[in-house]
């Protein structure tokens, strides 16, 4: 059959224009056989642009476009619904990207065009084989989990369920809040964070659309967007909420004491405990690990004091499967390991504290009632070092990446503790200062100011003990001279760093991480809150290090996203996805081992395709051997084309 193309080339301002003739790009590629129509405009995308690819299609009678442009990522369904506008099957637009590929990593104009001629060609290739494609039409339930209960989760839940759907909120830990429901008080205003949080905490134990499931997991996903299947592992509860009277009569009976993760460790707790008073769901929890023993039953003094018979040792874990339609993953973040920094003491000295364990002792509801004393001897710290950048900015030993907030929280810290310690001194070490917020840099302003808060602009090379102190070795940059602090406690500002578990729930949710390990976005500017995986949204810091307002910024627009998504009667799934030629399947079920998203089965043994679980990646095209598989519009034999178009064939 005898194609009709056009061929759209863009200036992209002078993003491809500087580098790239592209003029000439047109006039060549007007040349080629089939191409009836060849053209360059300063910017396609603009109305102007895509008006002339919607013109050119009417007056030329065109069956295929190419538009030669910046990455598919950008605009390739900006352009796909201009050729539907033109009348003309949106599968039958290609976009040859020669910004990126092309103009952006050349500085040879005599170089860079005869690329971009050849990376449009290879389009022109490709598209004459094109088949016109329908979108799959996909049913929808409307169901969504949200995958973990700090501030984003917790802002997620409230926000779908206000707006009518269905939620389940899986939290790993015993209760809700995560690490906000840990701090004395927020940035920059300084309100209490459980004041803040805790109506939110309450409002989701109420919420008639919300189902809590705390001490749980999500263990496997399967389905596709708007029909996933989800597999949640319960821990046993061996306290039955509904009977806990929160009497408090167990917890001195029980022998045993282990470290109290909510004050990360600075105190201890039972085996049977409940994390903090306003812990959601208000009830003891019973540590199963730190038991002497409920297999058989080693002391059982807990539940022969409890009156109410809230407690069973005989409750199972068990494991529940929702249908869902959307996932929220708002997994978190933990701090940088102490023990990586060898420079610091890694971990070892007891005075020197991360930035939570210090909110802990701000905190009136903290291990020592809100007074700030050293967890070595509980004496009141007179002179107090406040490191910044712990782990973070340091490429060759550490993080790479700066945590956002690290600046805003020790700025918190050194007003915090000259609250609480009226005569005590704090020296803050920093690299520099970043205090990108409303309000932030006059916050900042105000504890720089301070005559009881010294600045000093420099690194800490080394903390050791000595003679009662901690004596911190660092450098003032802006004086030039070597610094030596015989502190009472030090204080790291640590890098943020995925929660643990981050790299098992992405592996399980099929979506991807970044370089640095976070929840990896589709796409950083254009799709910061969707995944690569439909129907999967990413929210607060496990996207990457965020302050609470832009947490809960994120959080509000992945529920918008997931609202978007669910109030249409029926989604559509791309149809470039896989197919098989039945005549040349062996069965050997390679690509069925190779497909990770699990959309190929054997079906009277030849390899059938799910299409709507299908993502079009290719994988199992790539593995078979007898190439009897292949991606729709994206055929080895198209390939094979691109290539020699691109080889000068």
């Amino acid at each position: 059959m005898t194609r009709r193309t056009g061929v759209f080339v863009c200036h992209c301002g002078t993003n491809i224009a500087a580098t790239v003739d592209v003029k000439k790009v047109a006039a060549e590629l007007g040349q080629d056989e089939g191409v009836v129509f060849s053209n360059d405009y300063v910017y396609m995308c603009s109305d102007p642009g895509q008006q002339s690819v919607i013109n050119a299609i009417k007056d030329h009678d065109l069956d295929s476009v190419v538009i030669s442009c910046c990455s598919p990522t950008l605009h390739e369904k900006t352009f796909r619904d201009t050729s539907a506008a033109g009348g003309m099957n949106p599968f039958q637009c290609e976009i040859a990207n020669i910004r990126e590929q092309c103009a952006w990593v050349h500085k040879d104009k005599a170089k860079a065009t005869p690329k971009a001629i050849k990376i449009t060609r290879a389009a022109v290739k490709r598209v004459r084989r094109n088949e016109s494609l329908t979108p799959i039409g996909v049913p929808v339930t409307r169901k969504v989990m949200v995958i973990g209960g700090g501030i984003a989760g917790i802002q997620s839940a409230l926000d779908l369920a206000n707006a009518g759907f269905e939620v389940v909120l899986v939290e790993k830990q015993a209760t809700i809040g995560g690490h906000m429901i840990q701090l004395s008080e927020t940035f920059p205003t300084l309100d209490c964070s459980q004041c803040i949080l805790s109506p939110k905490m309450v409002e989701v134990s109420k919420n008639p659309r919300i189902t809590l499931m705390t001490s749980s997991e999500v263990k496997s996903v399967s389905g596709f967007v708007g029909n996933f299947k989800v597999k949640v592992h319960s821990k046993a509860p061996f306290v039955d909420p509904e009977k806990c009277k929160l009497c408090d009569d167990c917890t001195p009976v029980c022998p045993v004491v282990v470290p109290n993760e909510y004050d990360l460790n600075l105190t201890g707790r039972r085996a049977i405990f409940i994390p903090y008073a306003q812990a959601i769901p208000a009830s003891y929890t019973l540590d199963e690990e730190a038991c002497l023993g409920l297999n058989p039953v080693v002391c059982g003094k807990c539940k022969e004091v409890c009156e109410a018979g809230a407690i069973d040792y005989d409750v199972k874990p068990k494991v529940t499967e929702y249908e869902i339609g959307a996932i929220v993953a708002a997994t978190g973040f933990d701090l940088y390991d102490k023990g990586y920094l060898a420079e610091y003491g890694r971990g070892k000295y007891p005075d020197v504290l991360d930035g939570l364990q210090f909110e802990r002792l701000c905190s009136a509801s903290g291990p020592t009632g809100g007074q700030v004393l050293r967890p070595s001897d509980q004496k009141e710290p007179k002179n107090v070092v406040f490191i910044q950048c712990s782990g973070s900015r340091d490429p060759e030993n550490h993080c790479a990446y700066c945590s956002k907030i690290c600046c805003m929280y020790t700025a918190k810290h050194a007003t915090l503790y000259q609250h609480k310690v009226h005569d005590g001194q704090a020296y803050v070490f920093y690299i520099d200062i970043r205090s990108g917020g409303k309000g932030y840099e006059e916050f900042v302003q105000r504890s720089m100011e301070r005559d009881e808060v010294i600045y000093l602009r420099g690194r800490v090379s080394k903390v050791y003990p000595s003679k009662g102190k901690l004596k911190v070795m660092g450098v003032d940059t802006l004086s030039g001279k070597n610094v030596e602090i015989d502190a009472d406690m030090v204080v790291l500002a640590q890098a943020m760093v995925p929660s643990k578990g981050t790299a098992e729930a992405a592996k399980t949710l099929k979506i991807g991480r970044d370089k640095d390990g976070f929840l990896a976005e589709a796409h950083p500017k254009l799709r910061p809150v969707e995944s690569v995986t439909g129907g999967i949204f990413l929210a607060g810091a496990a996207q990457g290090p965020k302050d609470i307002p832009e947490t809960v910024c994120q959080a509000s627009a992945a529920v918008s996203k997931v609202i978007q998504l669910l109030s249409k009667p029926e989604l559509e799934h791309s149809p470039t996805v896989a197919k098989v030629r039945d005549s040349h399947c062996t069965g050997c079920e390679m690509c069925v081992d190779a497909c990770p998203f699990e959309a190929i089965t054997l079906v009277n043994g030849k390899a059938h395709v799910n299409e709507v679980l299908c993502e079009g990646c290719g994988t199992c095209a790539g593995t078979c051997v007898r190439a009897a598989i292949d991606v729709k519009n994206v055929t080895q034999l198209q390939i094979h084309e691109m290539i020699s178009a691109c080889m000068g064939g």
